[in-house]
């Protein structure tokens, strides 16, 4: 039980066993999980060894065999109205549980907290099935300007808008509060974007050091946003808000710099295992460099722009997963957002 609380990082031999394959973190949030996962399962095996043996002392020194031998009667002494024992095997368990959930609350709640100040926001849109990721607010001190980036793309949002409700004279006009079955207004809609598409796998640019906020939606059905790297994922529904979810969800900081998968965990459909994107990490002077690089540039690609700061200009980490669909291109199941919008 004690062990389950530490927060102190595991020993590095003891960890590589107990994490079952788990990357290494790159955020606090993932660092407290990951903790939290290892110790848990060191009071799980402490826990195991203890019951393990005594149903091998029972199955060993108690069987019918050897009590025939030593000449003993049918059964062995009946302990089952032995009150404090029994009072003892029900509490005990019920303070392991609770002990348990109680540390599995504390990490929940760092986890999911939405007071850590975030300096970048990013608006991630998944779809059948790739990725659009567009920056909505970004602090002064990373624009290069020293104003604050403010990344909503007005006109298409007023375009989205337009679609939440059918017209009066529309044939067969949905009957739940006129609510049009188009409606993409729940979606935004940024100045600065990187769209994934067949060829390409679209890089997310975050700065390292920095409190990031990510909103989700999905185009059409759902999907999951997952880098293995945070040790958590988020699903990414359609209409977030009327499914009862928060879209939202923030990191404190990427803790060092690289590239690292991106996934969709959420079974989604044909192209579900292709769905991949990544998270490229780099300096705080770099992601200034890149958002400057970006306002001043609109018409270049994302390519481009990571070029510009001396990085790779496309994705790195998706190898082994994998991402082209040569040979399977020709479907007519390929839905990508509402072009017009």
């Amino acid at each position: 039980m004690a062990l389950t609380g530490c927060e102190v990082a595991p020993p590095e031999g003891l960890a590589k066993v107990l994490d079952m394959g788990w990357p290494d973190p790159i955020t606090p949030e993932g660092t407290q999980l990951y903790n939290f996962w290892v110790w848990t399962w060191v009071a799980a095996w402490i826990i195991g060894i203890i019951m393990w043996g005594l149903f091998l002392t029972v199955i060993f020194k108690w069987n019918d065999k050897k009590r025939a031998k030593e000449g003993a009667g049918e059964f062995p002494k009946q302990l089952q109205y032995n009150v404090p024992l029994e009072l003892g095997l029900t509490i005990l368990p019920i303070i392991i549980v609770m002990t348990l959930f109680f540390f599995t609350v504390q990490a929940q709640t760092q986890t999911t907290a939405l007071d850590k100040d975030p300096k970048v926001t990013v608006d991630v849109t998944g779809y059948q099935w790739n990725w659009k990721f567009g920056y909505a607010k970004v602090d002064g001190d990373l624009t290069g300007t020293g104003a604050d980036y403010d990344g909503a793309d007005a006109e298409r949002q007023a375009l989205a808008d337009k679609t939440k409700y059918d017209p009066e004279d529309a044939h067969n006009a949905n009957p739940i509060h006129g609510y049009s079955e188009g409606d993409l207004s729940y979606l935004n809609f940024n100045e600065i974007e990187t769209m994934g598409s067949t060829e390409e796998i679209p890089v997310l640019v975050l700065p390292t050091d920095t409190p990031i906020e990510f909103r989700l939606a999905s185009a059409d059905v759902n999907h999951a946003f997952w880098v293995p790297e945070f040790l958590f994922k988020r699903d990414v529904y359609a209409h977030p808000e009327n499914n009862q979810q928060q879209r939202r969800f923030q990191i404190e900081k990427i803790e060092k710099t690289g590239a690292f998968v991106g996934r969709c965990a959420e079974m989604c459909g044909t192209y579900h295992s292709m769905m991949n994107f990544e998270v490229r990490a780099v300096t705080p002077d770099q992601f200034r460099d890149y958002i400057q690089f970006r306002t001043e540039n609109p018409q270049a690609p994302n390519s481009e722009a990571l070029k510009a700061i001396g990085e790779e200009p496309y994705a790195t980490s998706t190898h082994p997963f994998v991402t082209d669909r040569v040979g399977t291109r020709d479907g007519e199941n390929v839905n990508e957002p509402n072009a017009t919008v």
